[in-house]
């Protein structure tokens, strides 16, 4: 074996491609998914927190659709700080610091005692969570080989999903077992766990080596490789052959190179499809419990068991995609993620409009097939967003991508709560959700660009 002084970046990103999926890879699964799982968790114990706060506090619809986009905003400008911070001291303090941030005020939420303060402590929140979420995901992404990166980071993301179905369950253990004056303030207390998560993280994860070699620390770089070899011969698992990266670029990172050259039309392309997926998935999260309460009649309990049943095939819809992907490919699924959000948003349009029908069965049938559409979109731009930039500016790009899906988070909520609150006009809600879908649709298939099976310093030379 070759001294670490004699190695290159080029080398290190070969050796990365050539290994197969390790304990390793779980281990980093585990500590990156508290910031991806704890995303999803924050995003739907809003909405099921609301059917507590409406009875505590006798909430409207307007500030209603304020509360559910508080976090937005600030994740969008977490995004973009922890992305920025990720390229200066590395993507593992970069997310440590975000979650702890993140748990921190989803405590001080806990302890609030008016809707202000709630509102306040959840902005401040969204800073945490929106830089831990695109970092975990660069940085996972630099430990997988190209050839399979669809499968393992998709089953990595199965976290988000996970806790899309896990919040609403505690949501309606808490709404059990404290009532509604209390549960919410046990729901929020809940999502401080991550604090944990971020002392775990701060000893025990590793940097990536793709960005201590781009940066010129090839020893520490080397080390981690080394010891996932090490891993893999203990294991007897075998090596898989990888094309040699040409020459792989250590510069330091230019921040407006996102909108340069190749890039400039990719941005806009990730840009656009994290502003789809996300104005379409928090738009029908966010709003299908209180709508099942105020146009459906259902009590609050029952409204979340409902919430508990569209994430289950939320969840079955990421398993299939992470096991078909690297055949299917990225632009075919998203293609039919949003077409099925159409499809949904088209079919509410017309029950609820034309026909009149406000029943809660019908809200259901019709925000369960645009759930599952946003879900398959919202899934394939996490993997298909940290494929579009280099090492040098990867989590960069992908904090300022993913900070598009945090303005498409919050400007959905308060439009159609706004809709709600100035109209009452439910066809409209599934109108603006049909614009969006179409828009996203046209615009991946006209400029988007295959991914499939491609090394990510192929993808970006």
């Amino acid at each position: 074996m070759a001294s670490p002084a004699a190695f290159t970046a080029d080398d290190i990103s070969h050796r990365l491609e050539e290994l197969p999926f390790l304990p390793f890879h779980a281990r980093i699964t585990a500590m990156l998914g508290i910031g991806t799982f704890f995303d999803a968790f924050d995003g739907l114990s809003i909405s099921a927190a609301l059917t507590m706060l409406v009875v505590s506090f006798h909430i409207g619809y307007g500030a209603t659709g304020v509360l559910l986009g508080a976090a937005a905003m600030g994740q969008f400008l977490g995004a973009i700080i922890f992305g920025y911070l990720a390229e200066r001291i590395g993507r593992k303090w970069a997310f440590v610091i975000a979650i702890a941030l993140f748990g921190a005020c989803s405590i001080a939420a806990a302890l609030a005692t008016s809707i202000n303060a709630i509102f306040w402590a959840r902005s401040i929140q969204g800073f945490g969570i929106g830089g831990a979420t695109p970092v975990a995901a660069a940085l996972f992404t630099e430990f997988v080989r190209g050839s399979r990166r669809g499968l393992f980071t998709l089953l990595y993301e199965t976290m988000f999903v996970w806790g899309l179905v896990i919040a609403p369950i505690v949501a309606l253990a808490c709404l059990t077992a404290f009532g509604p004056a209390t549960g919410w303030r046990v729901l929020f207390a809940i999502g401080g766990l991550p604090i944990i998560g971020a002392v775990i993280a701060a000893f025990k994860m590793p940097e990536s080596p793709r960005w201590l070699a781009a940066n010129g620390r090839i020893a520490e770089a080397e080390a981690t490789v080394a010891a996932m070899e090490d891993e893999a011969r203990r294991l007897g698992r075998p090596s898989f052959p990888a094309t040699r990266p040409t020459h792989v670029e250590s510069e330091r990172t230019h921040y407006s190179e996102i909108f340069r050259g190749i890039y400039a039309k990719r941005t806009f392309v990730v840009w656009s499809m994290e502003f789809g997926a996300y104005f379409i998935a928090n738009g029908i999260l966010a709003w299908s419990p209180t709508l099942y309460m105020k146009l459906g009649g259902l009590p609050a309990n029952r409204a979340i068991m409902l919430q508990i049943f569209t994430t289950l095939f939320a969840l079955i819809v990421c398993y299939l995609i992470a096991f078909t992907i690297d055949n299917i490919g990225r632009i075919r699924w998203f293609t039919i993620g949003f077409g099925i959000s159409a499809l949904g948003a088209a079919l509410g349009v017309i029950i609820t409009g034309p026909l009149h029908m406000h029943t809660w069965p019908t809200l259901l049938l019709c925000g369960v097939i645009v759930q599952i559409g946003a879900a398959t979109s919202a899934d394939v731009i996490g993997l298909y967003l940290t494929e579009m930039y280099p090492t040098r500016m990867r989590a960069w790009g992908t904090s300022a991508g993913q900070g598009f899906n945090r303005i498409g988070g919050f400007v959905g909520p308060i439009l159609l709560g706004w809709i709600m609150a100035e109209t009452g006009t439910i066809s409209l809600f599934f109108a603006s959700l049909l614009v969006v879908a179409i828009y996203s649709a046209i615009v991946i298939l006209s400029l988007g660009e295959e991914t499939t099976r491609r090394t990510l310093e192929e993808l970006s030379p």
